[in-house]
């Protein structure tokens, strides 16, 4: 007797359950294990744990004992308030772990949970508290440093219009009483009391600085000039990200902050690049002027899990590119150089300048420096490394049957789906051929494109001043960096949004 069972198809695709968490430590730069980020400096305690951090994106490996006791009850007195309002509907359903309403059509919905369990975050007393406003706070880099700030207790206050932000970013602070988000364009006035300002909001890739270039311009100065105007109103210390565009293509190499800029002020770039300019003047007038307590952030190419995949990075383009075995696009020969910084070490170095007593403008970014096509070369092995491990653990783990998660109900019609007696080698066969066979995977080529118009050649900083005033540096190397991305978008694409 062979005994086959046949699962349904749902349950093929959902059978293995994998982790998009790399299942290393994070190894810094310098050989060091990587167990918090942040530090405690200046008077303000920013240490987080790295797997906290880590599972407000990648996903948590485990949830705390008490988390699971409150998830459990509160999934047991809403099983029991919508079966009050179904008037005993579907209650075999809610016992089994399943929803009693009807189901869209495969990979077309998406069920939001009413009520969760918060991530852990620190317990303040009110004296150390800070009311923290973000601007553009829904964004890539906005979000994970609202991310940090919550975990460390604070109260924040984000600001976004989400034309490139996106709710989701934020969805596992949404009605905690530490958290308030607020659809607002900072084009406009806002008012608020609050002790710091980060001021993040405008467009930063060229796709959607580009796509209305009049309103990225608006963005940098009407935006900053009321971000400011807060700042002077509540007598908050205010920080404002500027950018390495501001150095345009520039002809010093690495750039030094003391370094003015080469900057075409009327090519298709120049929205963004003269926005910035203006923005810094604009701040540090406010500062000379009315005595705001100032901050700049000028932030080198940054990358991490978030990134919009649309919006014309070059780090993300690569990753996509490569998960879905498409050739990489390379524009230029290739040669041109950039440097390369991960999302935690950027936050980092932003909360340590908010805090710090340094009031020029201060390079974030990380020195080391790949070719374009370097970089291109580099992403298209890690994907294939990653790609290739999940593969022997998805068959193994179908091999074996580990990582089945079914209910009886499931397991029932999977059994009645036994193969007896002669017909079992028929269906063995199937199945190895269905579900046991290897993918065969493309390696993607890497394709060269015409270079836009106004592209920097080499792109490095100089980071002596973030080293001597606020004892910053670049803990995760970029390898690291681009492997917890690419699981990131793996993760994404399995579940169908992206």
């Amino acid at each position: 007797m062979t005994l086959t069972p046949q699962l349904p198809g749902a349950l093929r695709r959902s059978s293995v359950s994998q982790s998009p968490r790399p299942a290393s430590p994070a190894i810094g730069k310098h050989g060091r294990e990587i167990t918090h980020a942040g530090v405690d400096r200046f008077g303000f305690d920013s240490r987080v744990p790295i797997d906290l951090l880590r599972s407000l994106y990648l996903g948590s490996p485990e949830e705390s004992e008490a988390v699971r006791r409150g998830a459990d009850e509160r999934q047991r007195r809403r099983s029991s308030a919508r079966s009050a309002l179904l008037n005993g509907a579907g209650e075999k359903e809610q016992e089994e772990g399943r929803s009693p309403y009807p189901e869209w059509p495969e990979q077309t919905f998406v069920a939001y949970p009413r009520s969760k369990a918060y991530p852990p975050v620190k317990m303040l007393p009110p004296h150390q508290r800070e009311r923290i406003v973000v601007s553009g706070g829904a964004g890539f880099v906005g979000s994970h440093l609202v991310d940090r700030l919550m975990l460390l207790g604070h109260e924040v206050i984000v600001l976004d219009n989400f034309f490139t932000g996106s709710k989701t970013n934020l969805a596992h602070w949404a009605g905690h009483p530490n958290f308030e988000m607020v659809r607002h364009d900072v084009t406009e006035p806002f008012m608020a009391e609050c002790t710091q300002i980060y001021h993040l909001a405008c467009p930063a890739s060229p796709p959607h600085y580009q796509y209305n270039a009049v309103k990225t311009i608006k963005t940098s100065f009407l935006g900053t000039l009321n971000m400011l105007g807060l700042a002077k109103r509540t007598k908050a210390r205010f920080l404002m990200a500027s950018t390495s565009e501001i150095y345009g293509d520039p002809l010093v190499h690495p750039q030094p902050e003391t370094y003015n800029g080469n900057v075409n002020p009327i090519g298709p770039r120049a929205c963004y690049d003269e926005g910035k300019r203006v923005a810094e003047c604009l701040t540090y007038g406010f500062a000379r002027q009315d005595g705001v307590d100032v901050r700049v952030a000028r932030i080198f190419n940054t990358f991490g899990p978030r990134m919009n995949p649309h919006d014309g990075r070059v780090v993300s383009n690569f990753i996509v590119q490569a998960l879905r075995e498409e050739d990489m696009t390379v524009y230029g020969d290739g040669a041109q150089t950039r440097s390369f910084q991960y999302i935690h070490d950027l936050v980092d170095g932003l909360v340590l300048l908010m805090n710090g007593s340094e009031t020029q403008p201060v390079n974030l970014g990380n020195q080391d420096e790949f070719t374009i096509e370097e970089f291109a070369k580099a992403v298209r092995d890690i994907v294939e490394r990653v790609l290739k491990e999940e593969d022997e653990e998805e068959g193994t783990a179908r091999r074996t049957g580990l990582g089945l998660s079914f209910s009886s109900g499931d397991l029932k019609k999977a059994l009645e789906n036994v193969v007896e007696d002669g017909g079992g080698e028929e269906k063995e066969e199937k199945l190895q051929e269905g579900e046991k066979k290897p993918r065969r995977r493309r390696r993607v080529d890497i394709v060269y494109r015409p270079v836009p118009v106004d592209d920097p050649q080499r792109r490095r900083p100089d980071t002596t001043r973030a080293k001597e005033t606020l004892g910053w540096q670049p803990q995760w190397t970029v390898e690291m960096g681009v492997e917890e991305m690419v699981r990131y978008y793996k993760a994404k694409m399995d579940e169908g949004s992206l």
